[in-house]
């Protein structure tokens, strides 16, 4: 939902009130914080090792190759890095840009195909809808993936329902391209083309009495596909051409795996995040508040502008269907498989906004909602200090806390507190505006205090640290059992042995590697990886980070290098873990 109140800011400062108010809110934190699991530190390692290596084209974790997904994110972290020198700025900026792009995008959008109030409601909207602000916060793929998704909407509408205009079809097309190759999902937003073909049958119009027209007759309709394919060839033809050209079963197998595996293999056939099938519709009735608060009003008002037959609404409100409709037939299902669908329903319900926030309910809802947040988070922050002393004695071990915990209850009752007064001051009347100063503060809040705060425990710094301290400047470190923010953090260049290697085959190398020269190597080893082989009272339990107990293990706690590890099989029972993260 949007602020009734920005009218009273005359143009262009109501623009830059926005973009004021997200760089604020998505950016607060930048640089204070490292990559927190369960992806980040994947990616940032990725982007660090280009950059080291020289080898863009063919991403690396550790010594293996890394076939998950393609390397755009990383080519963006490592491109900023060459800029900035500072891992810290560059591995969160591409989500800072993207997310900027995709509301600068809705807000044109509902600018050119209602007014300029509208395209201010459409991006206040996205703004504050908390799924958009937790993901744009984070270092994932998906924020680059969104925004890409978003500018072939926009590119697409423009031309669909404003045109002709064959330079906004064929940047609808490249930005369908280049989401492609960002992650596969890209490619859905040429799903608008289905909607579109609709309304040009039934004779919609795009407001104002013009006719919606897909133009498949005319020879310019073959730049969108041909723009698609320079888009995707961009890094599919080299990376190909390269793979095929190597005589390496690992290439070979790196193509396999990311061409057909990792996309509609994993689309077909899902082998993780198994869900119901109304697991998405839970996830939009939570995370994207509280922009779906205005449901009840918009329903009716949308179904009488369909019945006058307006493809504004049409086509982004069936996009929205069609792409939850496709992430829910799998059974492999995830929150932000639908998030790239959360700008375009928010366009769609900018238009409405004005009349529905003249309404008394909404105002109460919104109300209603950020003080939900907000008891709930002074109440966590009560009950830390006065309350159960086992809640706070288990947050403490499992975040590594060494003050007590006493800044992490310091940090609810500050944001908590700021919700309440923000309420307090608005009242029940002016609720949105309350609620957006209430969401505004948590979020600030966060980036600034929470992110210093967590930062040691949550990214491994701290464990890291302590183990460079420990063995000293001149030792060498191996990982075993390791997460990828290890080697990241390292204060030294690090051996690994593979990361999907099983452990007792990392272990059982790291002990031979440690035994060529036992007074200066030293082990670092996740504690479920620790087996016979090793004598725990001669290691050294280093420390806890992201929930996982870290031991460092010297030669004297190895009396048998030869010795064969047994137990744990792989990392895989730590995947539970990750997602949890």
């Amino acid at each position: 939902m949007s602020p009734p109140t920005f009218r009273r800011v005359s143009p262009p400062w109501d623009l830059w009130l926005l973009a004021f108010t997200a760089l604020l809110v998505l950016g607060a934190g930048l640089g204070l914080r490292d990559p927190w699991p369960s992806d980040e530190p994947r990616f940032a390692l990725v982007a660090k090792q280009m950059v080291e290596s020289g080898n863009w084209l063919f991403p690396h974790r550790g010594v293996e190759l890394y076939s998950d997904k393609p390397p755009m994110l990383m080519w963006w972290q490592a491109a900023l890095y060459t800029v900035f020198g500072e891992w810290r700025i560059a591995f969160l900026l591409p989500s800072l840009l993207a997310a900027l792009g995709t509301l600068w995008c809705v807000y044109d959008l509902g600018r050119r195909l209602w007014t300029r109030q509208v395209g201010l409601y459409a991006a206040w909207t996205l703004l504050f809808a908390v799924h958009f602000t937790y993901q744009m916060k984070r270092a994932q793929i998906d924020p680059l993936v969104i925004f890409w998704i978003t500018l072939a909407n926009y590119g697409l509408l423009r031309h669909l329902l404003r045109g002709p205009d064959w330079r906004m079809w064929a940047l609808g097309w490249a930005a369908a391209g280049l989401g492609t190759i960002t992650k596969g999902v890209g490619a859905l937003a040429l799903l608008m083309l289905l909607p579109a073909a609709v309304a040009a049958w039934r004779g919609w119009h795009a407001g104002g009495g013009q006719a919606v027209r897909v133009h498949a007759r005319d020879w310019r309709f073959w730049l969108g596909p041909l723009a698609f394919l320079a888009a995707v060839s961009v890094w599919l033809v080299p990376m190909v051409t390269v793979a095929l050209s190597q005589n390496d079963p690992e290439y070979r197998a790196y193509l396999h795996d990311i061409l057909f595996r990792q996309t509609a293999g994993r689309y077909t056939k899902s082998w993780d995040h198994a869900q119901p099938l109304w697991y998405h519709f839970g996830v939009m009735a939570s995370m994207w508040l509280p922009a779906l608060l205005a449901l009840p009003w918009a329903i009716p008002a949308w179904r009488r502008r369909l019945r006058r037959r307006d493809a504004r609404y049409l086509l982004p409100l069936m996009w929205w269907a069609l792409i939850v409709l496709f992430f829910t037939l799998p059974s492999g299902k995830r929150d932000v498989y639908i998030l790239p669908a959360l700008p375009m329903a928010c366009l769609a319900l900018a238009p409405l906004l004005p009349g529905i926030l003249r309404r008394v309910w909404p105002q109460r809802l919104a109300f209603g909602f950020a003080l939900l947040i907000a008891v709930a988070t002074f109440g966590a922050g009560l009950a830390m200090w006065w309350g159960e002393p086992k809640f706070e004695a288990r947050l403490i071990a499992d975040r590594g806390f060494t003050d007590g915990g006493a800044a992490a209850i310091g940090l609810l009752l500050a944001i908590g507190g700021w919700g309440l007064a923000a309420l307090a001051w608005h009242g029940p009347r002016r609720g949105v505006a309350g609620m957006l100063w209430a969401l505004g503060g948590l979020w600030v809040l966060f980036g600034l205090l929470a992110y210093p705060l967590l930062n040691d425990a949550n990214s491994a710094r701290g464990v890291m640290n302590r183990v460079g301290e420990r063995i000293g400047p001149d030792a060498e470190l191996a990982l075993v059992a390791w997460k990828e923010q290890n080697l990241l953090m390292a204060d030294r260049p690090a051996t690994n042995f593979g990361f999907v290697m099983p452990w007792p085959e990392q272990l059982q190398r790291g002990m031979a590697w440690q035994a060529e020269a036992p007074q200066r190597r030293w082990l670092l080893v996740q504690e479920p990886a620790l087996t016979h082989c090793i004598e725990r009272d001669r290691a050294e339990m280093i420390g806890v980070a992201n929930r996982r107990r870290w031991w460092l293990v010297p030669a004297a706690a190895v009396p048998d290098p030869a010795c064969r590890p047994t137990g744990v099989e792989s990392q895989n029972q730590a995947d539970g873990q990750d997602a949890q993260d």
